[in-house]
């Protein structure tokens, strides 16, 4: 019996030391099974307040709203850019972070102006006559009559257009009396006074159609009808019936208003952006939720003395007769225009010291710092010369608060990296002291 139980107590030391040495060969000299376990689990390095990202504590706390402050690891701090953040999806809800699409089009710069509508001058006539006398008839005399081209204006009584045409009524009578004569010469001459005659009429301005009537009756004609020159309205009379004028005298005035100039005042520091051909928008209090389009067409060579502005002439289509002469208007030009640029919202924009940037996103809740170069800024859009690539989702509201939580990453990082550079040379010098022993 106590044999037995000899051989018992054996074996079980022999387990015992068995299971001991397997133990130990597993678990790394001197490391104690809490050090495993805190490795396993990463510790942050202090915790921050998720509505003000500049209030951070070392240890767990709550805001004055009872919300936990978030635990901001080594991990973070590591980004491919510096001054990368990650922002849990939750507070950036809740800080109100709003994105868009950067994306690649055509951006110009608005020059704002105010305008006047005037005549275009190219399209207007002064109507004189080429001999004196009387007016016996008038057809158009009212202001603001439409008149179509070669419409009868008025008629003039003139001795003068009398005896032309007895001069031209002798001339066809010798034409007839000398046509069938043997000499070429004698048959030229009258022909050759013939047309001299004719000539003679058309130049006082009688019309073809009298001529042509002069012609066939063989009486003369008292009245000379004055015909419109051209299609458009009358804003000016200046004689009336029986009125005795002379190639002095304006009759009519008239303008075409199918097409107006606008005359617009630009200043100087906005000189440089406009050019000829450049598009422009024009409003009127007149005619509400109408945007008409037109474009510049002269740059005057000279400024005005008393607001050093410079004048530039716009050109707009007035088919429709909705632009008056002397109305004033709110002008656009669309100026400095830039077609394919990359173009992002300008509160997106960060202007901070001797640069610009912008945040982009790179994953939900991470926002990489882009330093960019801009362009043309115009109707809350900016150009984006280097930087940013068209599809890249920017930041355009509450990027202040994302750029503070960079700075204080990228700051918290470079912190670190000093204290490494500080505990390497110090570790160093123990090895070396240590190989020296």
């Amino acid at each position: 019996m106590n044999k037995i139980t000899f051989l018992i107590a054996v074996l079980m030391l022999v387990i015992g030391i068995g299971t001991g040495y397997w133990l130990s060969s597993t678990k790394k000299p001197g490391e104690p099974e809490t050090a495993k376990l805190e490795q396993a689990q990463p510790q942050p390095l202090f915790y921050r307040n998720p509505m003000n990202p500049e209030i951070t504590s070392p240890v767990p706390a709550q805001d004055y709203m009872g919300m936990d402050y978030l635990p901001v690891y080594a991990d973070d701090q590591k980004s491919e850019v510096a001054g990368t953040v990650k922002i849990d999806p939750v507070v950036v809800q809740n800080m109100g972070v709003r994105t868009a699409i950067a994306e690649k089009t055509s951006i110009s710069r608005t020059i704002r102006a105010l305008g006047r509508v005037g005549f275009d001058e190219e399209r207007m006539a002064r109507l004189h006559p080429k001999i004196e006398g009387w007016i016996e008839e008038m057809w158009i005399n009212k202001t603001g009559q439409d008149v179509a081209q070669d419409d009868m204006l008025l008629s003039i009584y003139s001795p003068k257009l009398v005896s032309t045409q007895q001069e031209y009524l002798l001339a066809l009578n010798n034409l007839e009396v000398l046509k069938g004569s043997p000499f070429d010469e004698i048959r030229q001459g009258a022909q050759d006074l013939v047309n001299s005659s004719r000539e003679r009429l058309s130049l006082l301005d009688v019309p073809e159609h009298q001529i042509e009537e002069l012609e066939k009756t063989r009486k003369i004609k008292k009245q000379l009808h004055i015909h419109s020159p051209m299609a458009g309205t009358v804003i000016r009379i200046g004689s009336r019936q029986g009125q005795f004028v002379t190639p002095k005298t304006e009759l009519y005035m008239m303008v075409n208003l199918d097409q107006v100039w606008v005359y617009a005042d630009v200043y100087e520091y906005e000189l440089p952006w406009v050019k000829l051909g450049d598009e422009v928008e024009m409003t009127l209090a007149s005619v509400p939720g109408k945007t008409f389009k037109g474009s510049l067409a002269y740059i005057y060579p000279y400024a005005e003395s008393k607001t050093r502005t410079t004048k530039v002439r716009l050109v707009f289509d007035n088919r429709e007769r909705l632009l008056r002469p002397d109305m004033f208007a709110e002008v656009s030009i669309q100026s400095g225009r830039l077609n394919n640029s990359v173009v992002i919202p300008a509160e997106a924009v960060i202007r901070s010291g001797s640069h610009t940037q912008v945040f982009i996103v790179r994953s939900p809740g991470k926002f990489e710092p882009r330093i960019v170069k801009l362009g043309l800024e115009s109707g809350g859009r900016v150009a984006v010369l280097e930087g940013v690539q068209a599809g890249d989702e920017v930041v355009v509201s509450a990027q202040f608060l994302v750029d503070s939580e960079s700075k204080l990453r990228e700051s918290a990082s470079k912190m670190m990296e000093l204290l490494k550079q500080q505990e390497n040379p110090s570790a160093d010098a123990e090895q070396g002291g240590q190989h020296h022993d």
